[in-house]
């Protein structure tokens, strides 16, 4: 076990202290593109500043043969692309690597950290089961960035794929300095449970409650109400990622054409405290940034309370519904939130200066 007063030490020789606090930026959308991919790759320069997130994916998406391809690309963007990563510009450069089993990942990290290890936000790492896996990390990661002199520590997200890496979830979160978040890999998350379903994210029209009987007949018209399968999941994600100043994500939805469904999970994650979600496709950034950002009319509310509380004790009476410090504290995430996205979105920014408080 180590000590509670060498948590913040670093790990090599060299390397640069760990954060004390994980920065709360805008990662409404994550959009995972491949950096092998030509096509891909030259849309990337044009995405910076239109998504919060840009993703070199180099795991299961990216075939064995192309591993190499992909890396090399990735190191590419990072080295050309301007404004994008670390503290350039308002999207953030994030990779996923492969998993810890496999004969690509040592390549990824001694590869990547040297090359573009200052440009790089995150390293996202499938898969995770425990907080061994996040310890084999952070040790090599201070390693190469000791011998390559970055002064800002790398940030490190789990994926959430296994049984057991949700049933380690806390100690997952509590396993590093560097943690920034955790995701939900529904689909590798559902075959590790043998859960039955073959869709990537989303409900299921088998996962339902029914309407009892009227009147005892049971073969008679009964309203059904489709259920959430990652409910729960998701609840335990942003629960244990709040315990330690982190956040949690809801991951890839795999019907692309499926907008409208997109939207109700996306938002259904956003209520329950997820601060984005995957993208996997173009359409999808435009979901997660409408989803993820408070509509004007939930911050006109919560300035409203928050001007209405003064300085915040007591209780007050606002449009019938009674208003007390908890109401201000719930307002006062809301609002945060907002300053936050209106810093790097011109049109929200717009819309939130626009409002009026009524008396």
């Amino acid at each position: 076990m180590r000590s509670a007063k060498d948590f913040f030490t670093p790990l090599a020789v060299g390397a640069p202290a760990p954060l004390r606090e994980i920065p709360a930026r805008p990662s409404r959308a994550i959009h995972f593109f491949d950096p092998g991919n030509p096509k891909m790759a030259a849309k990337v320069p044009d995405m910076v500043g239109t998504v919060d997130v840009l993703l070199g994916n180099l795991e299961d998406a990216v075939k064995a043969e192309n591993k190499d391809i992909s890396r090399a690309g990735l190191v590419e963007i990072g080295r050309t692309v301007a404004n994008l990563g670390s503290t350039r510009g308002p999207t953030q450069f994030w990779t996923r690597i492969n998993s810890l089993d496999s004969p690509w990942v040592l390549d990824d990290l001694t590869t990547l950290v040297p090359a573009i290890g200052d440009k790089l936000d995150v390293i996202m790492v499938p898969k995770v089961q425990g907080a061994e896996d996040i310890h084999y990390i952070d040790r090599i990661l201070a390693q190469l960035e000791a011998k390559a002199g970055i002064s800002k520590p790398l940030q490190v997200h789990a994926i959430l794929e296994t049984a057991r890496g949700v049933a380690n979830i806390e100690e997952i979160c509590a396993a590093s300095p560097r943690m920034q978040g955790l995701s939900l890999g529904p689909a590798d998350l559902a075959a590790d449970r043998r859960m039955k379903t073959t869709r990537v994210g989303g409900g299921h029209p088998g996962y339902l409650v029914r309407q009892d009987p009227v009147d005892g007949d049971i073969e008679g018209p009964r309203a059904t109400y489709q259920q959430d399968l990652w409910h729960y999941t998701i609840a335990r994600m942003v629960d244990a990622c709040a315990m330690h100043g982190i956040y949690a994500y809801y991951g890839p939805f795999g019907d692309i054409k499926d907008t409208v469904a997109c939207e109700d999970q996306f938002r259904n994650a956003f209520l329950l405290g997820c601060v984005g979600a995957w993208s996997l496709h173009p359409v999808q950034i435009a979901i997660a940034n409408k989803v993820f950002s408070p509509s004007v009319e939930d911050v006109r509310h919560a300035r409203r309370v928050i001007a209405a509380m003064g300085d915040g004790t007591g209780a007050v009476m606002l449009d019938g519904k009674m208003e007390d410090d908890a109401s201000v504290k719930q307002c006062k995430v809301m609002v945060a939130l907002a300053e936050e996205l209106a810093a790097i979105d011109p049109a929200l920014k717009a819309a939130y200066d626009a409002i009026v408080l009524e008396a």
